[in-house]
């Protein structure tokens, strides 16, 4: 039984890893630290979990608390990581980040998009990215996994298996998306308290939304060469779930039957990415750890439009980290995990 530790469990992401885990026949939480809710029992934040954690209380997180876990999660909010990991690594087997603090492999690209430098660059090297249908084989040996964002991870499933079979052009590509209000964490903010959110669909962070370098960065290994995206997010008025729609244009010679094929031939005998006809459905992604794609061309235009559906706290950050931790410690990849959406 491994001994798991999350780290930042009364977040969304956090409070969704507890639910996972504790369906994980192999692993046993050991620490759940929220030092917001420190002394507050787990059922009092988040009543779904009074089953599995009764009246257990939250953790206040002290670092020794955690020494020899094999495995911590850090569900904490951008640049709390940077100064968590580095202590960490000395003290546990394996640690899965959530955050964005390990994602980019350029140091310089953290003060442009995040506001501020990078206090351990020296890591960077050290992380692999936790996108499993890209990069397997990176994850299995790491001792450190940066989990992607949601976003990106959408935009990733959907566009790779074009720009890997040489399908279209990696410049040009647009990204629209949208996520729930999930996605913007637990505090509450004014653009997503419910008198703002509801009944409102809002574009965000536009030309400069902090997932941008990372979906370049992506595209670009994936591609072999230079990829770059217009990128715009938007908040639509649901609890959780994710949509990319990706616009991009085909090299010359591609057909449908080649784009359709890329899909198929790039997630065959992946359990957690299935190929659909038409457009993905958020809801049939709903809490579990699945993504839908698809994608077409489009004679008429000459664009390709290929999409991804997923959940934003399973396959775009909880379940995507638990399918990394499973890898990491040397288990089944789907344990713990479900691709059946809940559903209506």
């Amino acid at each position: 039984m491994a001994k798991i530790a999350v780290v930042g469990a009364s977040g969304y992401t956090g409070g969704e890893l507890l639910r996972l885990l504790a369906g994980h026949p192999e692993a046993e939480v050991v620490v759940a630290t929220g030092d917001s809710q420190a002394g507050e029992p787990i059922a009092a934040l988040y009543p779904s979990l009074v089953g599995a954690y009764g009246d257990r209380a939250f953790d206040r997180f002290a670092p020794d608390a955690v020494d020899g876990v094999d495995l911590a999660f850090c569900a904490l909010p951008h640049g709390a990581s940077q100064t968590v990991v580095p202590d960490l690594l000395d003290r546990v087997g394996k640690i899965v980040d959530l955050a964005a603090d390990f994602r980019l492999a350029d140091a310089d690209l953290y003060p442009e998009w995040y506001g501020e430098a990078h206090t351990r660059p020296d890591l960077l090297a050290d992380a692999a990215y936790g996108l499993p249908e890209l990069f397997r084989e990176a994850i299995v040996d790491a001792d450190l996994v940066a989990g992607p964002g949601c976003y990106p991870t959408a935009a990733a499933l959907a566009l790779a298996p074009l720009l890997r079979a040489g399908l279209i052009e990696p410049t040009g590509i647009v990204v629209d998306a949208v996520s729930g209000v999930s996605g913007a964490g637990r505090p509450p903010k004014p653009n997503t308290t419910f008198c703002t959110a509801d009944g409102d669909v809002t574009a965000y962070g536009l030309l400069r939304h902090r997932h941008t370098p990372e979906i370049e960065q992506t595209l670009t290994r994936v591609a072999g060469t230079a990829a770059q995206v217009v990128f715009t997010p938007h908040l639509v008025p649901m609890s959780r779930g994710m949509l990319a729609t990706c616009y991009s244009r085909p090299v010359a010679g591609t057909t449908a039957a080649d784009v359709a094929a890329a899909l198929a031939d790039a997630y065959d005998g992946e359990r957690f990415v299935h190929v659909v006809p038409g457009s993905p459905s958020t809801k049939a992604t709903q809490g579990s750890n699945a993504a839908h794609v698809s994608a077409t061309l489009d004679e008429r235009t000459g664009w390709v439009l290929s999409f991804c559906a997923l959940d934003n706290l399973g396959k775009g950050a909880s379940g995507a980290a638990l399918q990394c931790a499973n890898l990491v410690l040397g288990l089944s990849e789907d344990l713990g995990l479900s691709t059946i959406g809940v559903y209506p």
